[in-house]
């Protein structure tokens, strides 16, 4: 709620995830970011920059890249044309994937799609769990976070070639969705030492120059 109220714009990021329970939130993770009132673009090395840093420390992915959480600075949680299109071009790779959008007036949205099998997709309740241990508040750091990752636009199509209505890949996913595709990748990397030879360093390296 820090990040949606702090500005006008839409805000995106991450739901950091335990690996007993992929739908428990326990953390948000900000990306550094071109946003409008109603778009959201991640920096491409920031996105390659995130995966690594999550890898190194142990998460898999999905743990840190299957729940899309945004903002919308109006009162309606209703995903928008963009938030749909998003959706199936940057997590459309993904075996699975929710799109989570909190709304000024407090109204959410989630929508969990999966892309494996005959696939589907459906609406999911959401609710604030204050069972589990959560960390105490930290407006300042919250503050900080926001102010180093996110750049506010007043010009709607700032991210758009001319004449394209939706950017390809805003979040710049889809080419690491694809590298997923190889169903032994994770067991035979590990996580280990191995991690630098992997396909995922491949990755990190196309994406070494933003867009």
């Amino acid at each position: 709620m820090f990040l949606r109220d702090y500005g006008n714009s839409e805000v995106g990021g991450f739901g950091i995830t335990s690996a007993d329970d992929l739908l428990l939130v326990k953390d948000i993770q900000l990306i550094k970011q071109q946003c409008t009132t109603v778009t959201v673009k991640f920096d491409d090395v920031a996105v390659a920059d995130f995966f690594d840093d999550q890898v190194e420390q142990g998460r898999k992915p999905e743990q840190f890249a299957r729940i899309w959480i945004h903002t919308h600075p109006g009162n309606s949680a209703d995903p928008s044309g963009v938030d749909e299109e998003t959706f199936i071009r940057s997590f459309g790779s993904a075996d699975w994937a929710v799109m989570f959008i909190l709304a000024r007036a407090g109204t959410t949205y989630s929508r969990m799609r999966f892309n494996i099998g005959p696939g589907g997709e459906s609406e999911i309740p959401v609710q604030v769990d204050c069972t589990t241990h959560f960390p105490a508040s930290n407006q300042l750091g919250w503050e900080q976070e926001y102010l180093e990752q996110v750049t506010v636009s007043d010009d709607y199509f700032f991210q758009q070639p001319e004449g394209a209505m939706f950017d390809d890949d805003p979040y710049g996913l889809h080419s690491y969705f694809e590298e997923e595709d190889d169903e032994n990748f994770w067991q035979e990397n590990e996580f280990g030492n191995s991690y630098e030879q992997s396909r995922i360093t491949g990755f990190i390296d196309n994406h070494s120059n933003p867009k």
